[in-house]
């Protein structure tokens, strides 16, 4: 694992809410506002945007958690800028926090931790899985 970033450290995403990230379920459509779990997977996708560059060629990169704190809705076809920031980092598990806005609007704020592992482990903790 290289040792590039440091606390204070910040990446930034941006998403355009689509209908595949409105709150649905089998039942339906709950509202067509960006869900949890969409704000969860792109909230995740923002911090680990540190984990591909923190990895060397035989390691891999796995969640460890993620929070979603709802502030306002962020609607259907609407950008939302995510920004994590590093806040802590030990051994090889990186931790920050986010922030999602639609304009200077806030819509989300939370928590994400990875690890970065061997590959060599990654493969043989989902090896019966395949």
């Amino acid at each position: 694992m290289k040792k590039i970033f440091k606390i204070g450290d910040q990446k930034q995403c941006t998403f355009i809410v689509k209908d595949e990230d409105v709150a649905a379920f089998t039942t339906g459509v709950v509202h067509h506002v960006y869900s949890t779990f969409a704000l969860a997977r792109d909230a995740e996708w923002t911090t680990r945007q540190f984990v591909l560059e923190l990895k060397d060629e035989d390691e891999e990169g796995i969640g460890t958690k993620v929070s979603v704190i709802h502030h306002s809705p962020a609607f259907t076809g609407e950008e939302v800028i995510i920004t994590g920031t590093i806040t802590h980092m030990e051994h090889h598990e990186i931790i920050c926090s986010y922030e999602a806005k639609a304009g200077r609007r806030l819509v989300a704020t939370g928590e994400t931790g990875q690890k970065i592992l061997k590959r060599e482990k990654f493969d043989r903790l989902f090896a019966h899985a395949k």
